[in-house]
């Protein structure tokens, strides 16, 4: 017997957990965490896993059936997600690590799909994506993964990056979403709803890449996506169907008049607000000159168009937004409160360059001002708010206007 035990100091004791907080939660995994690849069947999150397989981590995948074509049609025809998982189980097995499908299509209707119908059916623009990323990817996803294990990272092919931030003046390192280094890729838009405690556990490995390095790996990998179509799209929609013939398999016809707001003389009805964007043309029988869409009227049911692309009443410079989720949601940026407002820039769809802007908070949520006027910002669009690189969080607009 090699002598008497000797109780162990409480610094002793948790030297480990300080080392693991700080080490790990301030740079990510270390050797035989687990890490789980969410994977969708694509290029993105082929490369993703395979660059992590190269680590030694306790590495395994996962697909998310978040659609079935069979919800709409009642046939196995266009299976479009059975696809995807055999893909992604092609690449695992190539990669030789463990995937699973976690079945979510339930939660996805309930979560995202119906309230985005209930939004296009009053009138507004939601976007489904960046909602399906908090309730369904980096929530129900990670909740249902988390069971297994609370020591758990999340990895998925999206182009973003994360890096970790000493918070006021004290040890605590906090995760912050930064943009892609490939900006016509960054997909920070999308994950903008994302609590901290998901982004605390988020892996982004192909943040630092640009999009043609990542296709050349996988064709020098051989990985059985590598020259596989980038999905674009609402993903229950797909590329392949007309919009708003989709929407009328689930909203019933609602007539209304269109107004031209020169004159206010109706020149035509509509049979439904969700088949007209404010900003986009609006295809009118009999008008010599294109109309566009300037505003719409739930309560009266009304679509106003005006003449012509430049029409000044298409232009915004006031964006008004409700209910906006910080990241870091205790510690929203000081400069909201004052006079001056906070210096900022602001993205309300994915594909465009972020704007300048100064934001000011009021009773109501979130006053932001333009550098410049702008057209296209609709109700229901999500507006994102950046210093920079740094994602700050997002909210939805739900007014618009023109002040001078």
């Amino acid at each position: 017997m090699s002598g008497p035990l000797k109780r162990c100091s409480a610094k002793k004791l948790l030297k480990p957990r300080v080392r693991y907080y700080n080490e790990a939660y301030s740079g990510g995994p270390l050797k035989g965490d687990k890490v789980v690849v969410a994977m969708s069947g694509g290029v993105d999150s082929s490369v993703a896993a395979r660059l992590l397989a190269e680590q030694d981590y306790d590495l395994s995948a996962v697909f998310m059936r978040n659609w079935d074509t069979r919800d709409e049609s009642g046939t196995d025809i266009g299976c479009q997600w059975e696809k995807d998982w055999e893909d992604v189980q092609r690449v695992c097995r190539m990669l030789d690590i463990p995937c699973r499908m976690v079945d979510l299509h339930r939660q996805y209707w309930t979560q995202v799909f119906e309230p985005s119908l209930n939004s296009w059916e009053s009138g507004s623009t939601p976007n489904p994506d960046v909602w399906c990323n908090r309730e369904i990817k980096f929530g129900a996803l990670l909740r249902h993964l988390v069971q297994d294990s609370q020591a758990l990272w999340m990895a998925t092919g999206h182009y973003a990056r994360k890096d970790w931030q000493e918070h006021n003046d004290t040890l605590l390192h906090r995760p912050r979403l930064l943009r892609a280094r490939d900006l016509s890729k960054d997909q920070t838009y999308y994950l903008s709803s994302m609590p901290e405690s998901s982004l605390t556990r988020a892996l982004f490995p192909l943040g630092e890449m640009q999009k043609k390095e990542v296709r050349k790996l996988a064709s020098n990998c051989g990985l059985p996506t590598a020259v596989k179509e980038e999905s674009m799209g609402v993903c229950f929609v797909g590329e392949k169907r007309k919009f708003n013939e989709f929407l009328s398999r689930y909203i019933p016809p609602n007539p209304g008049p269109i107004i031209d707001m020169t004159n206010s003389q109706q020149i035509a009805t509509h049979h439904g607000l969700w088949n007209y964007t404010i900003g986009q043309g609006a295809k009118i029988r009999g008008c010599r000159t294109r109309m566009f869409v300037a505003k719409k009227d739930p309560e009266t049911n009304t679509v106003f168009v005006v003449p012509g692309s430049h029409h000044p009443a298409l232009h915004v410079n006031t964006i008004h937004v409700s209910d906006f989720d910080w990241i870091w949601t205790d510690s929203p940026p000081k400069g909201l409160q004052q006079p001056s407002g906070m210096t900022a820039q602001v993205k309300y769809r994915h594909c465009m360059e972020s704007e300048d802007c100064v934001v000011h908070g009021d009773e109501n949520g979130l006053r932001i001002t333009l550098g410049a006027p702008q057209k296209g910002i609709a109700p229901g669009q999500v507006a994102v708010l950046y210093l920079h690189d740094w994602c700050l969080g997002c909210g939805v607009i739900h007014g618009a206007e023109f002040k001078e």
